[in-house]
């Protein structure tokens, strides 16, 4: 894929639209199988015990999910160069098998690296939500593009 969104792009206030993802049971029990390995998890019995009400998907995989969807729909296709790191994470209600998922990143700020003048850094508000707009999980996380003019001159030599 070519790259088609660059640092000058991203304007404080543009909104990307990142799809939907279908959470299946499977992917809910080999994931806490693998990383997060709490009950409620794992089992449904212990899901329904518990203050989530059912079995429900980590928070680390709602994370993964919704960053399955950035990759795929924002930074597959841009100049990204990763990220410092994450400012915030909330998970503000369960995911539980079944549920689609949409998420949508807007862009807060951003502001030119001044040690690496070739580089900005975006940060963007990262939503999840139900299909019926319940909100799950919130991101504000901040990622370094490349600028086009940067990329553009390093292509001519």
């Amino acid at each position: 894929m070519s790259i088609s969104i660059f640092y000058e792009d991203c304007l404080p206030g543009l909104s990307f639209d990142l799809g939907s993802t279908v959470v299946p049971k499977e992917q809910v029990l080999r994931f806490a199988a693998a990383f997060d390995p709490q009950p409620f998890h794992l089992d449904e019995d212990a899901g329904k015990a518990s203050i989530l009400g059912g079995l429900s998907a980590s928070g680390w995989h709602t994370a993964s999910m919704v960053m399955r969807l950035l990759v795929d729909q924002l930074l597959s296709r841009s100049s990204c160069q990763g990220s410092p790191g994450v400012k915030s994470l909330k998970w503000m209600k369960p995911v539980f098998p079944g549920d689609t998922l949409h998420a949508k990143a807007d862009v807060l700020e951003k502001r030119t690296l001044l040690t690496k003048p070739h580089l900005g850094i975006v940060t963007f508000d990262l939503t999840a939500a139900k299909a019926d707009g319940t909100p799950v999980m919130h991101q504000v996380i901040p990622i370094l593009f490349g600028k086009r003019d940067t990329s553009e001159a390093l292509n001519t030599r």
